[in-house]
C-alpha cells in the first residue's frame, strides 16, 4: 500500500499570512495548483488558503433568519457564521481567509486514509508534516495521478 510519502509533492509553494489575497490568487493562478500551506513570520504552518476561500470572499452574504417574540429576537441560524463570513469577505491577508483548522497527515500516512481523509473532511490540500515540519503536500490531482500510474 502506498503511502502520503510516495505521492505528495516536496517541492511545496506556500503563503505567508501576511501575504495579500491578491497575491495568493496570482500564485494559485501562476502554479495552476489549488491550495498552499500557510505559514507565520516563524515558518510554522498555521493553515491551509484554498481557491475555496479566495471565491469565499466573492459571494453574497447569507443573512439569518430572525424571529421577534416581545422584545427579544431569536435567530433561527447562527449569527457567527454570518460574521464570519463578512469578515472573510472584507479580509486583505491571507490569514484572515485561511482555514486555521490545520488538517494534515504524516509521510507514513496510508494512501487509502489520505483518501478517505480528503473525501470525509472535503480537504483538497493535505500538507504532509513530521513532527512540525512541513515535508511535503497532498493535493487532488497527486491522488488522480496515482490511481492514472499504477493501472
Amino acid at each position: 500500500m502506498k503511502k502520503a510519502k510516495d505521492i505528495m509533492s516536496t517541492d511545496v509553494i506556500t503563503a505567508k499570512e501576511s501575504m495579500s489575497v491578491k497575491e495568493l490568487a496570482k500564485l494559485l493562478y501562476e502554479n495552476k495548483i489549488s491550495g498552499v500551506p500557510v505559514l507565520d513570520d516563524n515558518g510554522k504552518v498555521t493553515g491551509v488558503a484554498t481557491e475555496s476561500d479566495l471565491i469565499d470572499q466573492n459571494k453574497k452574504v447569507h443573512i439569518p433568519t430572525v424571529v421577534a417574540i416581545l422584545d427579544s429576537f431569536v435567530f433561527l441560524e447562527n449569527p457567527e457564521k454570518m460574521e464570519k463570513d463578512i469578515k472573510k469577505m472584507a479580509a486583505t491577508k491571507v490569514g484572515d481567509i485561511c482555514s486555521h483548522e490545520l488538517i494534515s497527515v504524516t509521510p507514513e500516512t496510508p494512501l487509502d486514509e489520505v483518501a478517505t481523509l480528503m473525501a470525509e473532511r472535503q480537504v483538497h490540500t493535505l500538507p504532509v508534516m513530521d513532527g512540525e515540519k512541513l515535508v511535503g503536500v497532498i493535493g487532488k490531482t497527486d491522488i488522480i495521478r496515482t490511481l492514472v500510474l499504477d493501472k
